[in-house]
This record gives structure tokens, sequence and C-alpha cells, in this order.
């Protein structure tokens, strides 16, 4: 009798030891004692299984890391929109042509395509906060050295630099925005991080202009480099670890090379969750990041359909963008401060779209949901294996992507014809209104399709 008790209990424990478990598995109601390194479930939480949280983050700590991830996503476009009214005096300055100059945004611009790439593999790898802390010095020490060089060629690489540094934040951005909050409250985390890259594109190109009249085009660097040194503090101080292969949900304990100078949630327990099968030891080591790998994504179809979208979106607004100063100073014979101030209805219009679209989306997910009998998980998040998550990002999108086509043609008829001004500002207010939707869609819906 005993023989059969003890082979009964031994083929339980090696059923349990053995049987496949989630990467972030639920927390049960009653845990052993803390003295062990894994801890076992009692007989009671057996019983009664929890299904864990999705994220332990309180709301507070929500908040915070979005406004950082916002500040540390508006560096790259304000790098790059500061630096257009700035181009003939820079032309001036160091003694080159305007298209010399015009080579270091088309360099900035390729960096900016491809340093995603890298440092996205490498935040996955090893932590999403120590690689903000890497690239925004990155970017801090590119400005400094721009600052105070004399040229072209120091120009060109330092651009470049410069772009790698700061160009991943916002992907970056999107990362942890999926670890730390549901489906259903995405929509609106990334409107709110979009508008710290919409401000840039708006503030920027003012800055841009003012600087190169007033002090000098030296400045359009300092600027930068001063509040990337305030980001990178701020990062530092308050900005949790939030990738879900090491903190999980948020509630593992992990090593002080992963936590914030200041905690702020001091309150929250941890559990010592081991890592199973060595999955998460794995994906903590270190390798060379593989830019290539990112290709892969564009295996599925839904991935490469997103891609062509954003990619033909994103090639508009480069176009609109590079072309503006040069364009009115040429046609309406703007000053450098009022070429500046000619992106502003963009700015604005971008700055609107993207609080709007947070709004919309979260809107379109409820329709969706109720419209196929499905009830919101906000705490554990929604299963969406069942959800049909395309309809509720495209659900608004056909009016956005038509805004856009009509406007960016009728933009293009009003300054042939030189137009009054008013026609091709207004025009720039709707389409960056238009596209910052089509980028909030198109761009969550495609971190869902390449997810693993």
């Amino acid at each position: 009798m005993g023989t059969e008790e003890t082979t009964s209990e031994h083929t339980t424990k090696s059923s349990t030891e053995n049987a496949p478990q989630n990467v972030y598995p639920s927390t049960p109601t009653g845990f052993l004692q803390h003295n062990s390194e894994v801890l076992l479930p009692s007989k009671e939480a057996d019983s009664e299984p929890r299904q864990e949280a999705y994220s332990v983050f309180t709301k507070r700590e929500k908040h915070i890391a979005v406004f950082l991830i916002t500040f540390a996503a508006t560096f790259s476009p304000l790098s790059s929109f500061i630096f257009f009214p700035a181009i003939n005096a820079l032309s001036v300055s160091l003694n080159v042509s305007v298209e010399k100059i015009n080579l270091t945004v088309t360099s900035y611009m390729i960096v900016a395509g491809l340093a995603p790439a890298i440092v996205g593999d490498m935040a996955d790898m090893t932590g999403r906060r120590n690689v903000y802390l890497l690239t925004m010095f990155i970017y801090a020490v590119a400005n400094i050295g721009l600052g105070v060089q004399n040229s072209w060629i120091a120009l060109f690489l330092l651009r470049m630099m410069q772009s790698a540094g700061g160009a991943a934040t916002i992907a970056m951005g999107y990362g942890v925005i999926s670890d730390i909050a549901s489906p259903s409250e995405r929509g609106g985390y990334v409107g709110m991080v979009l508008l710290g890259p919409n401000i840039a594109t708006a503030i920027g190109p003012i800055l841009g202009g003012g600087l190169s009249e007033g002090p000098g085009w030296r400045w359009i660097f300092w600027v930068p480099a001063i509040a990337s040194g305030i980001c990178i503090l701020l990062i530092a101080l308050f900005l949790p670890e939030t990738s879900r292969s090491i903190v999980g949900n948020g509630s593992r304990n992990i090593s002080a090379l992963y936590r914030p100078i200041f905690r702020y949630d001091k309150s929250r327990k941890f559990t010592l969750q081991p890592a199973l099968n060595g999955e998460e030891t794995t994906r903590r080591n270190f390798r060379i990041p593989n830019p290539l790998a990112t290709l892969k994504i564009l295996a599925s179809r839904d991935s490469l359909l997103i891609t062509a979208i954003y990619g033909i979106y994103y090639m508009n607004f480069s176009c609109l963008q590079g072309s503006l100063s040069t364009l009115f100073i040429d046609i309406y014979k703007f000053s450098e401060l009022k070429a500046g101030l000619v992106y502003l209805p963009f700015g604005i219009g971008s700055c609107i779209g993207a609080y709007c679209s947070g709004k919309i989306m979260n809107r379109d997910y409820r329709l969706t949901a109720r419209a196929h009998n499905i009830v919101i998980d906000t705490t554990h998040g929604d299963d969406l294996t069942t959800f049909p998550i395309e309809k509720a990002r495209f659900r608004s999108i056909w009016y956005s992507i038509c805004a856009t086509g009509i406007s960016t043609a009728g933009y293009g008829w009003a300054l042939q014809s030189r137009s009054h001004i008013a026609v091709p500002l207004v025009l720039q207010f709707i389409i960056g209104f238009a596209i910052a939707i089509t980028f909030n869609a198109s761009f969550r819906y495609f971190i869902y399709v390449a997810s693993p």
C-alpha cells in the first residue's frame, strides 16, 4: 500500500515538473515560503488556479513610462526637421552646394531606416531600458560633435551617428507599450507616444529657422544635445525595465541593472519565476544583432502589405517635408524663419491626428468586439487568435487614406499654380492629420502580425 502511494506521488511530481508551461505562468493564490529558488504552488492553489494579469504596472508607472518614451521619441524627427530651415545657412558656412547638404539628409534617412532593425533586436536581447540609455548617449555625443564641426565630411558622418542614436526610439516606444498595455488599451497609449514626434515636426522647423537667423546654425545641434542629456537623466532615474522576456508582466524580481534609480512603487511584491527550459537565459544572452533577421517578417503576406502601405505614406511624408522650406523660399520668397513657420500646419495636424487616432482605434476596437459578441478583458488581455483585429484596426483607415491622396494631389497643384499661400498651408494641415491616423492604424496592426 505504501509502495503504491509512493509511486503515485512520484508520478504526480514528475508529470508536474515535465509538463509544458507558459513563459509567463499564471500566479497561483498560495505559495510556499521564498526560501527555495523554485516556488511550488500549494494544493489549494492547484484547485483554484488564477489567471495572471497581463501587466502589474500601475497606472502611474504606465503614465511615467509613456511620458519618458514619448520624450525620447521626439529626438529623431526633431533632428530631421530642425535641420531643414538651416540648409542654406550651412551651405554658405561650409562653402558647399545645397545639393551636398541635402546628401546629409539622405544619409540621415538611410541610417534611420536601418538602425531600428539593429537596435530593436538588441533591445529584445538585453532589455529596453539599457538600450534607451545607450542610444540616447550616442545621440547626445553626435550632437556635441555636430555643434563643433567645420567640414562637410564631419557633418555627413556625424549626421549618420545622430540618426543611429535617435531613430530607434520610436520603434522601442511601441515595444514598451506592447509590454505594459493590454490590446484594448494600446490604441490610446500609441496616440500619446505619437504626440511627441508630431510636436517635434511642428516646433523643429521654427527652432531651426529662429536659431539659424539668431545665434547661428550650430545651436540646432546644441539644443538637442542639452535636451537629450536631460532625457538620459530622467530615463536613468525613472524608467523601469518592461521587456516581457526579462520582467514578465512586471512581477519578476530582477537585478539592479534593470531597475530605475528612483523606485516610485516600493509596495510591489516580486515573485521568483525561474527560466523554463533555459528559454529566458537564452533570450538574455548577448549576441551580435542581425538586421537581416527582420526581413523574415516580410514572408507574411499581411506584414508585406502593411510595410508597403507604411512605406508609401512615409515616402509621401518625407518628400513633402524635405522640400517644404526650399519650395516656399523659392516660390513665396520667405526668410529662413518664415520657412520654418510653414511647417506648423502639418505639425499641428499631425498632433491632432495622433491624439484622435488613439481615441478612434479604441472606439473601433470596442465596436468590433461588440459586433462579434466578445467581452473585452483589460486586465488579462484579449485572446487575439479569435479576435478579428484587422477589422478593428482598419475600420476607419480608409477615410484617412482617401483624404491623404486627395490633399497631396491638391497640394502639388496649388504650388505649381502659385496659388494663395493659405491653400497649400490648409492642405498641409489635412495631410498631417490624415497621415497620423494612417501611420497609427497600420503600425498597430503590423505589431500584431509581426509578433511571434
